[in-house]
């Protein structure tokens, strides 16, 4: 944040170095400004904010300490009515609505000043004026949650100065600023509890999920009664789908405060439908709604447990639920679009239009309602205006992803130079000899769901999920240094291993993923990522078998780019992007053909749908497996399914999706450029 008091700015920048060397002009004036009012020298601010705001008018920080100095002026109905239309301008300026906290108890309008400063602590939870204005305040307009103010204040009188701004750092979405601070804090406070657990959080927030794991269980450790720093750990588990530790976690922390009625009773709900306690979830969500019946997030939570079990109508039920109770939820209208089948109206069409055009509104929120307004005005055959959305969903959501085609390529490459077939003639004997893994591999959207349930239809085989075990081992071996060349450790050590690590890797994987199994002789692992990594496979699982779920290319990729994951697959959200990663994966499994030919059976989509009985017949004979009628039969098997295709597989086979993209073509060069010629020849594209 900007604004500390004079004397800890001063300490905090020096000893951090959290500001650059080289201070902008406007910085710097703002830092003048802002030490002048702290001074009360209102002439030398009246001078240094006067020619801000000649010189930058509509900058927040600029109208910020304009209304500053109008309060300390005695002008506090000019502050209002300034501080008002900031924050109308810029709804998630923190300390603009603590200001209107000042202004209105100074106006004595206590139920504005409540307002104001519920909201400024919503978006920065260490400010501690506006937690010392609230416990009066709660008192007066909701007493039940005064305890909860008065303890947020004592906690953050408790932490040293610098972790209170790391928490405003990280409230502001200044990550590399949070990081920095933290870390400087820790070089001399190695084991400081609250230091540790918001160090793991700005790893958390860059994606660094087994740093901030190792923190986080590391902390645990040393503070086994730490209940934020285990939620915390619980929900980096659970992003890592490390689902059955993550249900210990909640289940642990369940027993240990049975009272609770808010975030532990949700992280156990969570965990339990994750691990497949579909009953005890659906209870747990159940008694929580009835204990917060206008809580929006419960109903989401509960729409996507009846979506997974097959529940179409309820999960349809509870996503409008959450939208009557949070209009401006994207999350809603995203997920009764994922449903694959549900259809909008007019009105809810209009009433999306209207949220997704307002400016109060998080980037997450509105790129949820471009994608689900694409989906809309395409059921609706408004291509033109589909495809609008689309791109927009698209173009706010790829700046926030870490894809990088360089080393996507470098990836394919490396594995290309190192598993080769010498490699693997010299390790013929290696590994374990199970055959009871199932891989199917691929890119999202290719029909490796529909593969999976009509395996998981076969009596003799468990359907599991997306398992991390194999990625979790090639980061292993990747580690965190490179060769001294600049190489990547994985995959260049798996010709220096020695033979019986690569049987110890296997049987960690097949004992590691016993806990996602039932009573069947086989189970699927149905990762799509694994494509990378089938060197990997057949070297510590020499028998598993491969199945590579592809689909033409054009319909692969625009199904991806239409499509809004929850984690992962951040190279689908760009045309160009997504069609250089097929061509890589084409590039890699024509190079796992090349030297493991027959091991990995290539299935294609159209063909399943084309002439399904036959297909079928082909899966089950490459994977050692009686034939079965409930295969062909597969829509009528009763299994929890979390993708995307959940409504789609509880169907018999259609033909409608194979050509979708061509109502969009005219906006696909960019797609069929990336992909090549040598590809759009193969399928007959022009």
């Amino acid at each position: 944040p900007l604004f500390f008091s004079s004397k800890q700015g001063r300490n905090i920048r020096n000893a951090t170095e959290v500001t650059s060397n080289a201070m902008s002009d406007i910085s710097q004036q703002l830092i003048d400004a802002q030490q002048a009012l702290a001074n009360k020298d209102l002439d030398a601010a009246n001078r240094i904010i006067a020619g801000l705001t000649t010189a930058h008018p509509d900058d927040p920080n600029v109208r910020y300490l304009a209304c500053l100095l109008l309060r300390l002026q005695g002008r506090n109905d000019e502050a209002m009515q300034s501080l008002q239309s900031l924050t109308s301008d810029v709804p998630d300026h923190a300390r603009a609505f603590q200001e209107m906290t000042t202004v209105a108890l100074a106006i004595n309008e206590p139920k504005l000043a409540h307002a104001a400063a519920e909201r400024a602590v919503e978006l920065d939870p260490a400010l501690m004026q506006c937690w010392q204005f609230l416990i009066p305040l709660r008192r007066k307009f909701s007493p039940l949650s005064t305890e909860a103010a008065a303890a947020q204040l004592d906690f953050l009188r408790s932490l040293p100065p610098e972790l209170r701004t790391v928490i405003s750092y990280l409230a502001n979405n200044k990550v590399q600023d949070a990081e920095r601070l933290a870390k400087h804090f820790l070089r001399d406070n190695k084991t400081h509890p609250e230091g540790m657990r918001l160090l793991a959080e700005v790893l958390t927030r860059k994606n660094i999920l087994d740093e901030a794991q190792f923190l986080l269980e590391t902390l645990v450790a040393l503070q086994p009664k730490m209940i934020p720093a285990r939620l915390q750990l619980f929900h980096v588990l659970m992003r890592r789908q490390r689902f059955h530790s993550a249900f210990d976690i909640a289940a642990s922390l369940n027993k240990d405060a049975p009272t609770d009625t808010g975030e532990i009773k949700r992280a156990y709900a969570a965990a339990a439908f994750a691990v497949g306690n579909i009953e005890e979830a659906k209870d747990l969500y159940a008694q929580l709604a009835k204990n917060a019946p206008a809580d929006h997030l419960i109903p989401i939570s509960q729409g996507h447990i009846f979506n997974a079990i097959g529940d179409r109508e309820s999960a349809v039920a509870a996503f409008q639920r959450c939208i009557s109770l949070k209009p401006a939820h994207g999350d809603s209208y995203w997920s009764l679009a994922n449903t694959k089948s549900y259809r909008f109206d007019d009105d809810e069409i209009a009433s999306m239009q209207k949220l997704e055009e307002s400016d109060p509104l998080s980037t997450l929120d509105r790129v949820q309602i471009c994608f689900a307004l694409g989906k809309a005005h395409e059921d609706k055959n408004l291509f033109d205006d589909a495809f609008n959305y689309y791109d927009r969903g698209n173009s706010l959501k790829l700046p926030t992803t870490h894809y990088d085609p360089v080393q996507l390529r470098k990836r394919v490459q490396a594995q290309i130079d190192v598993c080769t077939s010498e490699l693997f003639e010299s390790r013929q004997h290696v590994g374990v000899q199970n055959i009871d893994p199932i891989f199917i591999v691929g890119l999202p959207r290719a029909g490796s769901t529909l593969l999976e349930q009509i395996l998981a239809s076969h009596s003799q085989v468990d359907g599991t999920m997306e398992l991390h075990n194999v990625l979790d081992l090639a980061k292993r071996l990747r580690g965190r240094d490179a060769d001294q060349d600049g190489t990547p450790r994985y995959p260049a050590i798996l010709g220096d291993l020695d033979n019986d690590l690569f049987a110890q890797f296997g049987a960690q994987f097949i004992d590691q993923t016993r806990i996602y199994r039932g009573s069947g002789q086989l189970f699927i692992d149905k990762m799509p990522n694994n494509f990378f990594h089938i060197g990997l496979i057949k070297l510590i699982l020499p028998n598993a078998k491969i199945i590579d779920a592809r689909r033409h290319p054009m319909a692969c990729c625009f199904s991806g780019y239409k499509q809004l994951f929850g984690e992962g697959q951040e190279f689908s959200y760009g045309l160009s992007q997504i069609g250089e990663y097929y061509k890589e994966y084409v590039r890699l499994m024509a190079h796992w053909d090349a030297v493991l030919p027959g091991h990995v059976l290539r299935v294609n989509h159209e063909d399943v749908v084309a002439d399904l009985e036959t297909q079928v017949h082909r899966i089950l004979d490459y994977c050692g497996l009686e034939y079965e009628p409930a295969c062909l039969e597969f829509h009528k098997t009763e299994r929890t399914v979390r993708t995307p295709s959940a409504e789609q597989v509880r169907q018999p086979i259609y033909t409608s999706g194979l050509e979708q993209w061509k109502n969009f073509e005219h906006y696909l060069a960019p797609l069929k450029e990336a992909l090549g010629s040598e590809l759009l020849n193969e399928y007959q594209i022009d």
